[in-house]
Parts: C-alpha cells; sequence; structure tokens
C-alpha cells in the first residue's frame, strides 16, 4: 500500500484523478510468447554468470574499495544524464566535507553526497526485499531529497515559468508532462504505484534481471514525483540488479546509460507508444519497444561488467598500481618498498599491521612510517589504528589506477 504522505502545495487541496485504468501500462512484462523472450533469456542467464564470476574473482579488501569507487562513479554518471556534471573528485571532496566556494558548484557537491548516502544505504541492505514496492520508492524519493539544499528543490514549469517547491518522498499533486509523454493524473498513482508494487515484487530471479528494465520504464512513465524521478529509478534498477544478482556493489549499468545516453532516452521514449497491431502483444503499450529496450538495458549491464572485470584484472591492477609507487618513490613522494604493502593487500585481500615489518624487512617504526605514508595519499585505510590494512581507490588517481572509470578532470 502506498505510504507517502500527500502534496503539501498550498494553493493544491486535492489530487485530481482522471479515472485512468493501471492496465494502460501494460505490458509490464515480456509475456512468454514473445518472439524476443528467448534472446531476453539468454542474455539474463550471461549476465547472472559474469557478475558472479566476476564478484567470486574479487579478494574482499579489493571488492569493498572497488564498492566505494563504483559509487561515486554511479553517482557521477547518474546526475551527469540529468546534465548535471560533478566530478567523482569534487564528490570524493564533498565527502570530507571539501566544498567549493560556488554556490552552484557546492550545491551540486552536495546532491552528489546524497545520492552516494542513499546508495550506500541500499548497499548495506536498507531497501532490502522492497526495491519495487511503493514504500520503498518514496523512501529513495524523501532519503535523497531531504539531503539536497533548499535551491535544488525548486522546479519551474516550462510553460508557466511557476517555481514550485517538491517535497521528499511525497507524490506529485500537479498534472505535468515529459517531453510528448503526458503521464498519468496524480490522484491515478496510489492505485499504479500498487499495480507495480504486485507485478515487479516476488519475481524469480531470472525473470527479476529480464522484467528489471520494464520496471525502470513503467516507473519513469507513472512519474510519481514532480521531480527526481529520473535517480529514483536508476536507484531502484541498481537495487533490484544489487540483490537479484549479487552484485556487491562492483559495476553499475548508470556508466554504460550515460555513455549512450541518447539511445537511452530514446529507448524510454519508444517504450511510451502505444500498441501498433496484432503482432504487438496484447497490452496498451508497445511490447515490441520493450523488448527493444529491455535487450538495451541487459547488454548495456553485460557490457559494464566485462569492462569491470577487464579493468581489475589482478596482473594489469597490480602493474598499474606498481608503476604509480614507482614514480611517487622517484619522486620522494612515498618511501622505498611502499609497493611491498600494497602488492601484498592486493594478493591478500587485507594486511595485519604486525605483518608489515616482516614484508618490508625494516623495523616496526620504519614500517609505521611506511603505512602512515600510503594513508595520507589515501590509498590505504583501516577501521582504526590496530585494525587490518586495506586497498583504497582515491578518484584523483583513477585515469591512473581505473583507466576509463570516468573522464579526468580538467
Amino acid at each position: 500500500m502506498i505510504d507517502c504522505k500527500a502534496d503539501t502545495e498550498t494553493d493544491i487541496k486535492e489530487a485530481t484523478d482522471g479515472g485512468e485504468s493501471p492496465s494502460m501500462m501494460e505490458p509490464m512484462l515480456i509475456s512468454g510468447s514473445s518472439k524476443h523472450r528467448g534472446a531476453l533469456t539468454d542474455l539474463a542467464v550471461e549476465l547472472a554468470a559474469h557478475s558472479a564470476g566476476f564478484r567470486r574473482s574479487l579478494p574482499e579488501g579489493v571488492l569493498t574499495a572497488l564498492a566505494d569507487l563504483v559509487r561515486a562513479m554511479n553517482c557521477y554518471y547518474s546526475n551527469l544524464i540529468e546534465g548535471h556534471d560533478t566530478h567523482p573528485i569534487d564528490i570524493e571532496r564533498a565527502l570530507k566535507n571539501d566544498y567549493s566556494e560556488n554556490t552552484e558548484k557546492r550545491n551540486l557537491q552536495l546532491e552528489a553526497k546524497a545520492h552516494i548516502a542513499v546508495q550506500q544505504w541500499i548497499d548495506e541492505g536498507g531497501l532490502h526485499g522492497r526495491a519495487t514496492s511503493s514504500e520503498g520508492i518514496c523512501e529513495i524519493h524523501r532519503r535523497f531529497g531531504e539531503l539536497l539544499p533548499d535551491d535544488l528543490l525548486w522546479i519551474e514549469d516550462p510553460d508557466t515559468g511557476e517555481r514550485i517547491r517538491f517535497i521528499p518522498g511525497e507524490l506529485r499533486k500537479r498534472h505535468v508532462k515529459v517531453g510528448r509523454h503526458i503521464p498519468i493524473s496524480p490522484g491515478a498513482l496510489p492505485r499504479f504505484l500498487e499495480q507495480f508494487e504486485r507485478v515487479y515484487s516476488g519475481l524469480g530471479k531470472s525473470e527479476t534481471i529480464i522484467a528489471a528494465a520494464a520496471a525502470h520504464h513503467r516507473l519513469l512513465w507513472i512519474h510519481p514525483f514532480l521531480d527526481g524521478n529520473g535517480r529514483v529509478a536508476r536507484l531502484m534498477s541498481y537495487a533490484m540488479l544489487l540483490e537479484t544478482l549479487d552484485t556487491g556493489g562492483v559495476w553499475s549499468i548508470a556508466r554504460g546509460l550515460a555513455r549512450n545516453v541518447r539511445s537511452y532516452k530514446s529507448h524510454l521514449a519508444a517504450c511510451d507508444l502505444p500498441r501498433r497491431n496484432d503482432l504487438d502483444g496484447r497490452g496498451n503499450l508497445s511490447e515490441e519497444e520493450l523488448a527493444s529496450f529491455t535487450r538495451f538495458f541487459l547488454e548495456t549491464c553485460l557490457d559494464q561488467v566485462k569492462f569491470m572485470e577487464d579493468l581489475v584484472q589482478p596482473d594489469r591492477l597490480r602493474n598499474r598500481i606498481l608503476l604509480w609507487v614507482e614514480e611517487e618513490v622517484r619522486a620522494g613522494m612515498l618511501p622505498p618498498k611502499a609497493g611491498n604493502i600494497l602488492e601484498a593487500i592486493l594478493y591478500r585481500g587485507e594486511l595485519r599491521r604486525g605483518d608489515v615489518a616482516d614484508i618490508l624487512g625494516t623495523g616496526d617504526r620504519q614500517a609505521r612510517r611506511v603505512v602512515s605514508s600510503l594513508s595520507e595519499r589515501g590509498v590505504v585505510v583501516s577501521t582504526s589504528s590496530r585494525a587490518p590494512l586495506r586497498l583504497a581507490f582515491p578518484a584523483e588517481l583513477a585515469s591512473r589506477w581505473m583507466p576509463g572509470l570516468f573522464p579526468e578532470k580538467t
């Protein structure tokens, strides 16, 4: 059931209901009789196999470090799709409460920080089992919006120029238009979201993988909020795949969607089209276009898994990191043998502090000095002064350690 509070816009007392039936968004799943079903099933199986294999290949310590970096990457690309370009280096600074003096840039840093906070909540299981529920969708929106600066809570009506403040987590009470698409009336939102939850919750693993694309589009088609629907849909999709594929958060579709943003938006618009003829499914909307978007969505996911898999191949990652260390040692920025520690962490996943001196062949004092220098560069972290050392992937080093993950900061 819907758990969202009513919109509190003072000029709107009650959401108007056009009486639309949830059948308007059918088909919500690709039918078993669709000619595309076999190919989509094959893609889902291939995606599940690659995703599981990639995660199993990573030591736990590397997996944690990579998930932290991917969280910033996911935030960067999701916001980029919305036209907000906040580089991961600036996102990383925001996470350390280091903000730009420019108000607009500071607001975008706060927006990115909010996105990361919500994704971390998802990564830690906060949305488990609720990704497609009405309550879960509203909570994503609420958690994101509550962390935004006030300047980003206002939208402008493109037709009237009126500025409207949206309330985090609350369903819209206004009629809206998105490009050529006119979403359902605000009063119809509760029953459409109830049907959305009914269809997409509780599906089997393979069906959920295939249905992720349909759920992504249908949520955007419903357009439950005045603003933020794109980010909510991408976070919902991320949560669905995180849970179904047990991704560990080490890859994300957002990078692929942003790099193919024209195709992404073109597919979404095409999925708004009505059924063409008797060969185009049995629902109100085009099943052919929904199947095409599903193929694009799954292929994009698979491409991102393979990209990340290739990027962190142990030998290649090790060589890139050690080359960086050699350059830093020659420049006097790191002490000799610092690479031995990073190499050991890469191999083991984490390194007990008591083992550092033996690995370096030095005394404890020198070992502490080397660890301190690596910590200052942000490449090793630990939860306490006695906890094991783990690898970190600072955004400022991503162009060297993880080339191609996101553009270099200019």
